[in-house]
């Protein structure tokens, strides 16, 4: 029974209880004290006055005696009532906090992470408590939005190609859309978008469970531009977009991982490309800046928007003439910094353009 009623108290209850009941023994302990000590003390003090008389000090002992209950039984209620009033606000104003947070944490186990808590200054490690809870519960709220964003986003994603393959099926069978290689093309091209799309979230997953595997080798960073400046050539020769790159005088090493720098320059020249029109051109530049390198991959077109900059590399960003997966540059960046680099974006006024500058902060050195 004792246990339950414990249980019904709550911390606020137990320390309130704790508080008169340490007041409690306090003041029984005063009082006994007080009653032991003061009336030898005081029959001394008549004996040494010269009071002779037996009758005359057991009246005076007698009403000392009456007198000094009363005054300690007054003195003990008000200083119980007054304890009592002081235990309960310093019990809320320690409490209060804790409330709240319980409330905050009941909120964050109950799935709504938009929760607010307060600093209360109590104390500095129950600061440093609420301020983590804060920022956890910010975390969580952030990788919700972000979760219930990336699969209304997926949804949105599958749905094209997959309504493509499920209508030209149901042509096919009933006649309607003819078995021919234009049919077949557009089916593979549709499979080939999902295949796509699968790889990116798989590099995304991993980039966000920081899972992305680097071989880091040492490599000539101008075979790795050309490389990638030659594999997406014939693509840029087929839209009749002009590709030219700009390299240092003498060539420039850096440890990093070949196939994730090619993945990444891949992912700037289809970007580029798919935002130059026809009669444009995109300049692929490499140079070394003091302890780091820099790739710029600068292009004729339309240009970022300048509130675009850094949203180009939210997942399934789309601008007005995508037509991909809407995670290259997603991917691209997460690579970037996993070099311990970064990718940023910026728009070009003359010429109008956008350029996209990947920075990787290694131990560079020029080959003899």
């Amino acid at each position: 029974m004792n246990t339950v009623v414990m249980k019904r108290l709550g911390l606020r209850g137990k320390l309130l209880l704790a508080q008169l009941a340490v007041l409690f023994v306090a003041c029984l302990v005063i009082a006994a004290v007080a009653i032991a000590v003061a009336a030898p003390l005081f029959h001394n003090h008549l004996m040494m006055a010269g009071i002779e008389d037996s009758n005359v000090r057991t009246h005076t002992e007698e009403a000392f005696a009456q007198t000094m209950t009363i005054a300690l039984l007054c003195g003990i209620a008000v200083a119980l009532v007054g304890a009592g009033i002081a235990a309960v606000y310093i019990v809320r104003r320690v409490t209060a906090p804790i409330t709240m947070l319980a409330e905050a944490a009941q909120s964050v186990a109950d799935g709504n992470f938009d929760v607010t808590i307060g600093r209360s200054d109590v104390d500095a490690d129950f600061t440093r408590l609420e301020t983590a809870f804060a920022d956890m519960a910010a975390r969580l709220d952030h990788s919700d939005r972000v979760r219930k964003r990336l699969l209304a986003d997926l949804a949105h994603e599958l749905r094209t190609p997959v309504s493509t393959l499920a209508a030209y099926v149901d042509g096919i069978e009933d006649g309607v859309v003819p078995t021919d290689p234009s049919s077949w093309s557009v089916m593979r091209d549709q499979l080939e978008r999902l295949r796509r799309l699968s790889c990116d979230l798989a590099d995304v997953s991993a980039a966000d469970e920081h899972a992305l595997e680097l071989d880091r080798r040492t490599e000539n960073l101008d075979d790795v531009v050309c490389s990638a400046t030659a594999a997406a050539g014939p693509r840029f020769a087929d839209r009749g977009v002009e590709l030219t790159t700009a390299l240092p005088p003498q060539p420039i090493t850096a440890e990093v991982d070949r196939q994730r720098i090619e993945q990444i320059l891949a992912n700037l020249l289809e970007n580029a490309l798919r935002h130059t029109p026809t009669g444009g051109s995109v300049k692929v530049t490499l140079v070394r800046e003091g302890d780091h390198l820099t790739v710029s991959v600068t292009d004729t077109g339309d240009g970022i928007p300048a509130d675009q900059l850094e949203s180009v590399f939210d997942r399934f960003h789309r601008g007005d003439r995508s037509d991909g997966s809407g995670l290259g540059l997603t991917i691209a960046r997460s690579l970037a910094l996993a070099h311990g680099g970064n990718l940023t974006a910026r728009r070009n006024e003359q010429p109008l353009g956008s350029t996209l500058v990947l920075t990787v902060p290694m131990g560079l050195r020029q080959l003899p």
